[in-house]
């Protein structure tokens, strides 16, 4: 049996210790001066923002309301709750990039939690010219893919069956995106294993570890910060997270096991 075959799901306590995304969204709060001083500016391209399983653009408020204070065109997906590739929402995807693409003459940043990590991998594999770079936020894209415990969640909500995933948009969901991508991941997480949550090694992707729930990361400092310091880096000049100075006590080496 190889690694990724043997996943499983996170343990009950890291399930119940998802109630961290509380206090996490009060430490945001909490850190939003310094964080809003200490994250770059970015250059107003326009950023794509893509909600998990089961919840809707009020999910992804904090983080949208930060970048959008960073100087980005940022637009929520506004398909309401994400049950998953229901009849549509493929179609409705990306003429949602291709639209934002065409208004403000630019590529467009995806970024995804969870299962919205996941579209957005896919739709950079279909629309690589209209993508500039994905991030995810602990999106289950490698591995098992029962290795979570939102997977029969997902088979109620959308109708499809986990080990369908690989015949939907884009192709396989393990491919790294033919565009930069980093994948923040948390080894807390506990709805998804983090080593399913990891990209590929490659001169284009790049993995930032971060301590904190899963249902918190769309609004862990740590993780904020690292969106905003992703999308910064200028186009055609993207480059791996640099993990020196004052960094290095927050964000750790990346490693697989």
């Amino acid at each position: 049996m190889t690694a990724a075959a043997s996943l499983k799901p996170p343990s009950k306590l890291l399930f119940a210790l998802e109630l961290r995304t509380i206090p996490e969204l009060g430490g945001f709060l909490a850190t939003l001066p310094l964080l809003g001083a200490m994250a770059p500016r970015g250059d107003g391209h326009p950023v794509l923002v893509l909600p998990g399983l089961a919840t809707s653009d009020r999910s992804t408020l904090a983080l949208r309301t930060f970048l959008k204070s960073k100087g980005y065109a940022v637009q929520g997906w506004e398909l309401g709750r994400n049950y998953g590739p229901i009849p549509g929402i493929e179609r409705r995807m990306v003429e949602k990039v291709r639209e934002l693409s065409d208004r403000h003459g630019r590529k467009v940043s995806l970024v995804g939690w969870s299962l919205g990590g996941i579209y957005a991998r896919q739709l950079a594999k279909m629309l690589p010219d209209e993508v500039r770079q994905v991030i995810t936020l602990g999106s289950p894209f490698n591995g098992d893919p029962r290795a979570t415990n939102a997977w029969k969640l997902y088979e109620f909500t959308s109708g499809h069956k986990v080990d369908d995933r690989e015949r939907h948009m884009g192709g396989a969901i393990s491919e790294s995106p033919p565009v930069p991508s980093t994948a923040i991941y948390s080894r807390s997480d506990g709805i998804c294993a983090w080593q399913a949550c990891v990209e590929n090694d490659g001169p284009m992707t790049d993995n930032i570890e971060v301590e904190g729930s899963h249902c918190g990361l769309g609004h862990h400092p740590a993780a904020v910060y690292a969106v905003a310091e992703r999308l910064a880096q200028a186009e055609g000049a993207w480059a791996k997270f640099d993990r020196s100075g004052w960094r290095s006590a927050i964000y750790p080496n990346p490693k697989r096991g």
